[in-house]
């Protein structure tokens, strides 16, 4: 392996779509000596730097490297400016892969916001930045977590393989993945906007300008979370024990949760995501154009179902806008990588439901062959129990060294191995299978 901290130069590489807008290149920054996170085994070596096109990364080498890189996709998408430190957080909280012996790279993406083909391309031009300063791994593996898990697909969709015909990666991970797309995977948050401003009407108020809320906000306009925070408690009573709500506060929480199928714990961010995230998708992506659509929706579950259907906001998308959305986020199934899928049965945040989709959507493109999923016990999101990752990385590897494609049971065994050093259980459910 060359030295961690050779000099690279990287061409700036940009991807410009419909409706999608990207910044002028930033000043590349080689990658520099860091210290490390304390969650990192002794005698790890890290560095970050700055791509050419701004996106701020980390990598992490241990002592002990088995030859393997991995090349992480990071959940979000996070809306605020990137800043230098921001990998460090998903460095920690994926430490297993360095504990295990893998090398470890992550970047913010050139810009905060929305943009699946754009975070896809930082990812693949990390695992360049990667390869040319430190050498060509015997193996390089694609990890990606939450909306990561939809920028990783979509890098191995279109990035899987080099223009001379050589794989660029061996195998995908894909955690947690919001891996129904971009038309699907946020329908149900346009219809969280619709509902909670059914039975609330402080999302805006009746004394703030009014907006079609598939816009998340107007243009220009800014809301904190706590903003939103202090909205939905206002309605729901949120915080308070059940006992303390009013009989109003109680029938709308009811009533959103059962409609729209989030829990209390994830009202807030949820409604956060459909007003912030949904005002950079529209104004900054998509030229303003709608990508939801509740005109054919009928709504059931509610104290009045009737009078819920008649006074709900309803909106249209525009075709153009999905059509956008689709070229950006949609995944087509097209895999040529093994791929591993690791999802809670439970997850709050993306649905398990999204795994369902994935898997026809790679069934129709005849590609179940490369795909394997398993799932957990768990009512967790963003890190489940720790072993599990090892499993998956076990599985990974005899995968590829076999040829023979593990089941969810291979996963548990392998993560049973790993129980001991981790001090956390084994949840995986071989039998599960959403529909």
């Amino acid at each position: 392996m060359r030295s961690v901290f050779s000099t690279l130069a990287v061409a700036g590489l940009t991807w410009v779509g419909a409706g999608f807008h990207e910044p002028v290149s930033a000043q590349a920054i080689p990658p520099e000596p860091a210290t490390c996170p304390a969650s990192l085994p002794e005698g790890t070596t890290c560095s970050s730097g700055r791509s050419a096109d701004g996106a701020w990364y980390w990598t992490a080498y241990p002592r002990d490297w088995n030859g393997t890189l991995i090349v992480h996709a990071h959940g979000g998408p996070r809306t605020a400016e990137p800043q230098r430190n921001d990998p460090v957080e998903d460095l920690e909280r994926f430490s297993v892969m360095v504990r295990e012996g893998y090398a470890w790279a992550g970047s913010t993406y050139r810009r905060g916001g929305y943009g699946v083909r754009m975070a896809a391309r930082d990812t693949d031009d990390l695992r360049q930045i990667v390869w040319d300063a430190f050498g060509k791994p015997e193996r390089t593996l694609l990890h990606g977590q939450s909306w990561g898990g939809n920028v990783a697909a979509k890098a191995a969709e279109l990035y899987a393989v080099s223009a001379d015909g050589e794989r660029n990666y061996d195998g995908v991970i894909l955690t947690s993945g919001l891996l129904a797309g971009g038309t699907r995977g946020y329908t149900f948050r346009a219809d969280l906007r619709a509902v909670y401003q059914f039975y609330c009407r402080n999302h805006p108020r009746p004394t703030e300008t009014r907006y079609p809320l598939w816009q998340g906000l107007p243009e220009g306009a800014v809301m904190a979370r706590a903003d939103i925070a202090a909205r939905v408690e206002e309605c729901t009573g949120l915080s308070l024990p059940p006992e303390a709500r009013t009989r109003a506060q109680a029938d709308a929480l009811r009533n959103i949760l059962s409609l729209v199928g989030v829990t209390a714990d994830n009202l807030v961010a949820h409604l956060a995501w459909g007003t912030n995230l949904f005002q950079d998708m529209v104004w900054k992506r998509l030229d303003g154009g709608n990508p939801f659509t509740n005109a054919g929706t009928t709504y059931q579950g509610s104290d009045d179902d009737v009078a819920l259907n008649q006074g709900v906001e309803r909106f249209e998308a525009d075709p153009a806008a999905v059509a956008a959305l689709a070229y950006d986020a949609d995944l087509t199934g097209n895999i040529v990588l093994p791929t591993l899928t690791l999802h809670a049965r439970y997850d709050p945040t993306v649905f398990v439901g999204h795994e369902a989709v994935y898997a026809r959507t790679v069934a129709a493109a005849g590609r179940s062959n490369l795909l394997s999923q398993v799932f957990t016990t768990e009512a967790l999101h963003s890190q489940l129990s720790v072993p599990q990752y090892a499993g998956m990385l076990i599985a990974m590897t005899r995968w590829l060294d076999t040829g023979e494609k593990p089941d969810a049971e291979d996963v548990l065994e392998a993560c049973r191995a790993r129980v001991e050093a981790y001090g956390q259980p084994c949840l995986i459910d071989p039998g599960f299978v959403p529909d």
